[in-house]
């Protein structure tokens, strides 16, 4: 995201939106890609409560709650362009809050990858999940990227939770 000092973070979590939907794609190679026609898209604040779950030494991935949030609301798959989105606005709005803040700083991308667009870059993050006991490696020599070592041993478990649809009446 560019100029993040100059947005409301805040307010795009909570902006009203034509979501919690599914939408049928008619594309085949995304149909293929993606294994199903029947695309979700969770509104920000859904991405933002779920990352507030995660506990002090636990880890979560967007592709974990992606998958999470595609099958409690019956569909094939979660929009992977705006799920991204959204889990940079939930940790940019939580940076730009003085309460209520949102550990955003467990929420890894695949294979366990620290996430850049967060505040502070990857150096933040690093720096958050070690104090919590976490040990990040390197990979790369050109194109060096960040990961949380055997990450998987603390994804946190998203099986309780319940749909969108039924939380909203829908």
């Amino acid at each position: 995201m560019a100029n993040e000092d100059k947005k409301d973070f805040n307010a795009m979590l909570h902006k009203d939106t034509d979501m919690p939907k599914v939408q049928i794609i008619t594309d085949e190679a995304s149909i293929k890609k993606y294994g199903g026609e029947r695309m979700y898209f969770a509104p920000p604040v859904t991405y933002d409560e779920i990352m507030k779950k995660i506990p002090r030494g636990q880890v979560i991935t967007v592709g974990v709650i992606r998958n999470h949030l595609a099958k409690r609301n019956n569909a094939d798959f979660t929009d992977p362009i705006t799920a991204g989105i959204f889990v940079s606005i939930a940790a940019w709005a939580s940076y730009q809050r003085s309460e209520d803040e949102t550990p955003y700083w467990r929420t890894l991308k695949a294979n366990g990858e620290l996430n850049a667009k967060y505040p502070g870059g990857v150096e933040a993050q690093k720096e958050k999940l070690e104090v919590e006991g976490h040990t990040i490696i390197q990979r790369g020599r050109k194109n060096i990227r960040y990961y949380v070592k055997d990450y998987e041993n603390v994804l946190f478990d998203l099986k309780d939770e319940r749909s969108e649809f039924e939380g909203a009446g829908k």
